[in-house]
């Protein structure tokens, strides 16, 4: 197969017109929410990052709405604003979720529109590369230990298949815009990844440390990570990854520094003797 020319109209077509052709339509009020255990009710309700969860899409659905008004290119635009829908459309989830099951979600103030709206996009694209990686393999985790009955996962589910609709639609995006701008050679677009990757692992650390943490109960917690190691959730993520993004055409690209990070970890983890013994049968990790 001969693969595309990155930054050419073909490769435009094909990452928009795709992305545009996999949307998939539905109400967040209508879908089946399920009525919930006792017990699971409050492991839902204990999780701490409900309120910072619906102000960030919120405002990532407001960002990419408002930076798709000022898109020329009528092909990239169109597939900008449902990429903007879609994200207000994980709000409305959201908040349909926290309505449902009476959750005390911890407001957080939805913050006005920056000045520049394109790097409000980048900032959030690279964002949203690190954090599915993770929700990838949080999400099969969850649903392979009991902690969230599958009815529910399955509610959830749209969020995490849009996710990586989205990620791969950016990093195509971005790869065809620092062409257009003639910053398309492989140093230059590692740095400026680079340089997004830190300010997005900077913010989320903060993210972190003002949620502290609290509110997520201690026996819900344990029934997740109870046979969980660094290893086996690393792996977990690189799975899930690999299987979800395997969907999509394969002349697309795919975000491709969170796997490599994480398999660099496990091969230094493979220097551990804890690791080594766990996994001496189990051959390497792909």
């Amino acid at each position: 197969m001969t693969r595309l020319r990155l930054g050419s109209t073909e490769h435009r077509d094909l990452f928009c017109d795709s992305f545009v052709a996999s949307h998939i339509h539905y109400d967040p009020e209508r879908l089946p929410w399920p009525e919930l255990d006792p017990d699971v009710l409050e492991r839902l309700q204990g999780i701490p990052f409900w309120g910072e969860a619906l102000a960030t899409e919120t405002e990532t659905g407001e960002k990419i709405t408002a930076y798709a008004t000022r898109v020329a290119d009528p092909v990239l635009q169109r597939a900008l604003a449902l990429q903007g829908r879609e994200e207000m459309r994980h709000a409305a989830l959201l908040a349909t979720l926290i309505r449902t099951y009476a959750i005390t979600a911890v407001p957080r103030r939805v913050l006005p529109l920056p000045d520049d709206l394109e790097v409000a996009f980048v900032d959030a694209g690279y964002g949203e590369c690190i954090d599915s990686f993770f929700a990838f393999g949080l999400f099969a985790i969850a649903g392979r230990s009991g902690f969230f009955p599958a009815p529910l996962l399955a509610v959830m589910e749209p969020i995490v298949a849009e996710e990586a609709r989205h990620i791969v639609f950016f990093a195509n995006w971005e790869a065809y815009r620092g062409v257009q701008r003639r910053r398309g050679a492989l140093i230059l677009r590692g740095l400026r990844s680079l340089r997004y990757y830190v300010r997005a692992v900077r913010r989320r650390l903060g993210v972190f440390r003002n949620a502290g943490g609290s509110g997520f109960t201690a026996g819900g917690a344990a029934s997740v990570v109870r046979d969980l190691t660094p290893a086996s959730f690393l792996e977990t993520c690189l799975a899930e990854n690999a299987r979800r993004l395997a969907a999509f055409d394969p002349g697309l690209l795919r975000p491709r520094l969170m796997p490599a990070l994480a398999r660099g970890v496990l091969r230094s983890l493979r220097g551990v003797p804890a690791y080594a013994r766990q996994h001496r049968k189990g051959g390497d990790v792909r």
